[in-house]
């Protein structure tokens, strides 16, 4: 059982670190090289969660070859589903063409929304319930004017279908989540806001690297035994660290660190990565995966890729030409499109 399709989704726009550090009067070059970010993907007004994870879907159920009825159910991960009482998913299977016999459900867990949706699609496919499911991980992540997020909250999302017969099999899981509070929003706030003394060590790291060390530890794998890794990116610094602290190398995280040309900080982030590896990544060759999610906890994975994914790769843009596809704006032009002008 794995990922029989997969797809990934960023929005065309984009706004640099310089651009937003000029109208805070701050130091675009010292923010840049601390966070190893330069821009942001920005969704456009037509673009929110629901329309970027029917994308990505789009791109998934082109590589699956599959019949999107045979999806036996739908989970929308996010943190900013465009409706406070109205779930996501529906849309998104309509859209599709999956409904009406389906399962459906939106997740909420900050960035690591995307690969708990992954896990629950294993375990129903696992236990024969379904025969395919549709895993999305996508946001139109905010940050406060003038905050630390507002260089690195972006846009963007993947979608993974899971089920029999995979371009890359899942062979183990692992998760582990406490109640660290380093980022949050309450109902009625229109930014949320984060403790900065929790959102590094008893955040990100602990719950990374303890997750990673016990699924290395249960799967009785080394760092040495892989050929990518992929982890949360709410910057390009975080990453780094934990990869060097588990032993990774730069080269084995190089084709997964998306974040330095769109930002980061959504629920699609690690997953978003896990897509641009499975773009070039060659049948025989293995994959690590941690996830983060704020509040907080990490889902691990081990993912061994397939022969099939060689004829499905071509069958839906890569990642690659999303980031590459990209038009610049003000900061002006920004606030507009993300609502951040309160008249």
């Amino acid at each position: 059982m794995g990922i029989v399709g997969y797809g990934a989704y960023i929005p065309h726009f984009r706004i640099t670190v310089d651009e937003i550090a000029s109208v805070w009067s701050a130091d675009s070059a010292a923010i840049s090289k601390g966070i190893m970010v330069n821009e942001k993907a920005v969704p456009d007004i037509d673009e929110d969660t629901i329309t970027i994870a029917v994308s990505a879907a789009q791109s998934a159920l082109d590589r699956a070859s599959i019949n999107p009825k045979d999806i036996g159910a739908v989970f929308v991960g996010s943190e900013s589903h465009p409706y406070a009482v109205k779930p996501s998913g529906v849309a998104v299977s309509d859209a599709l063409g999956i409904g009406p016999e389906v399962l459906i459900a939106d997740y909420e867990f900050a960035c690591k929304a995307g690969t708990a949706a992954m896990q629950v699609c294993h375990g129903l496919c696992s236990a024969g319930q379904i025969k395919y499911g549709l895993a999305i991980g996508a946001d139109t992540a905010q940050g406060k004017p003038g905050d630390a997020l507002e260089y690195t909250a972006a846009a963007g999302g993947a979608a993974f279908i899971i089920g029999p017969d995979p371009l890359a099999t899942i062979d183990h899981m692992y998760s582990y989540a406490t109640d660290t509070p380093d980022f949050w929003r309450r109902e009625h706030e229109h930014y949320p806001r984060h403790g900065s003394r929790f959102t590094g060590e008893p955040g990100y790291f602990h719950h990374v690297l303890s997750a990673s060390r016990n699924l290395l530890k249960k799967s009785g794998l080394e760092p040495k035994d892989f050929d990518h890794v992929v982890f949360h990116m709410p910057n390009g610094k975080f990453p780094s660290i934990a990869a060097a602290k588990l032993g990774f190398t730069k080269e084995q995280l190089r084709k997964g660190l998306v974040v330095g040309k769109v930002g980061n900080s959504y629920s699609g982030s690690s997953l978003v990565g896990l897509s641009s590896v499975l773009d070039s990544a060659e049948p025989g060759q293995k994959i690590f995966l941690t996830s983060f999610g704020s509040g907080a906890g990490s889902d691990s994975f081990v993912f061994t890729v397939n022969d099939s994914i060689l004829e499905a790769r071509g069958k839906a843009p890569l990642t690659q030409s999303y980031i590459d596809n990209k038009s610049y704006l003000s900061y002006g032009q920004y606030a507009k499109l993300r609502g951040k002008l309160v008249i």
